[in-house]
């Protein structure tokens, strides 16, 4: 998002925490705020009416209002309000918040229960997971398959097995990816809980498993680098050989002897 935008979100999220503070049910206002970003997403003259920066945030917040008054909890109603009220660079923008708040009230939730850290986990490894099977990968991208058919699918694979919160925000990825694929949503969600723990998650790619020694200091060294707390997300890629990838965010460091042969190739070809 652009700076305009990020402001905007901002506000979004202070208003989200305003009404969870409230004591409202923290789990209707998530489901809430997702059909509000289903609706939205699924009418252009209405997000285009919302989002519009050239019109007044008190008659958007009205549209508001009557559009979604008495089909939404009024703590949800109050929610859009607010993103309505705020400019942003586009309307997509808006919903795209309007989403985030609906992930973060999951954690949120998740957080309350002490279970914040097992959920982003679970989120991960199932992505892991899904990355790694190919039919199921390519069936949960597929934009032919009938949604309801992807979402019987990760129930299955759910029930029982991970959190309410991770089983929630799973269903959503495949009911209403918004145009991403599965992997992409999964790291939407991902990054809107790092947010919210103010921390950083660093993907490294080994061949073998990181002993507790080796993964305490390389959180140790990721910290002082990022002047922020990291979580490790450690996948076991045996194709690296040897050696370690790390992936913060955009950055990544590559020091897999893959990594090395191929600059060793590109420099006998050049």
């Amino acid at each position: 998002m652009q700076g305009v935008s990020r402001s905007a979100q901002a506000q979004v999220r202070e208003a989200t925490q305003r009404v969870l503070d409230a004591g409202v049910d923290w789990a209707a206002l998530s489901d809430d705020l997702f059909s509000v970003v289903a609706v939205l997403d699924g009418s252009a003259a209405l997000r285009r009416a919302v989002g519009d920066p050239s019109r007044e945030g008190s008659a958007k917040s009205e549209l508001v209002g009557r559009v979604f008054g008495g089909r939404v909890s009024d703590a949800t109603v109050d929610v859009v309000k607010a993103a309505a009220a705020q400019r942003w660079s586009s309307e997509s923008d808006l919903v795209t918040a309007l989403e985030t708040a609906a992930v973060d009230v999951q954690f949120a939730m998740a957080e309350a229960a002490g279970r914040g850290d097992d959920v982003e986990e679970q989120l991960f490894r199932f992505e892991r997971a899904v990355a790694g099977a190919g039919d199921l990968r390519d069936g949960l991208n597929d934009t032919r398959l009938p949604r309801e058919r992807k979402e019987s699918v990760v129930d299955a694979l759910t029930q029982g097995r991970v959190h309410p919160e991770t089983r929630r925000l799973l269903l959503q990825a495949v009911r209403h990816p918004r145009g991403r694929r599965f992997d992409s949503t999964i790291e939407h969600y991902l990054a809107v809980g790092e947010q919210r723990r103010d921390r950083l998650a660093a993907l490294v790619s080994v061949a073998q498993p990181l002993t507790g020694e080796q993964q305490h200091r390389l959180v140790a060294a990721l910290e002082r680098l990022y002047e922020r707390k990291v979580d490790l997300r450690i996948v076991i890629v045996p194709e690296v050989i040897g050696g370690i990838r790390i992936q913060v965010g955009d950055e990544v460091v590559d020091g897999t002897v893959v990594r090395r042969l191929e600059q060793a190739r590109r420099a006998m070809d050049a």
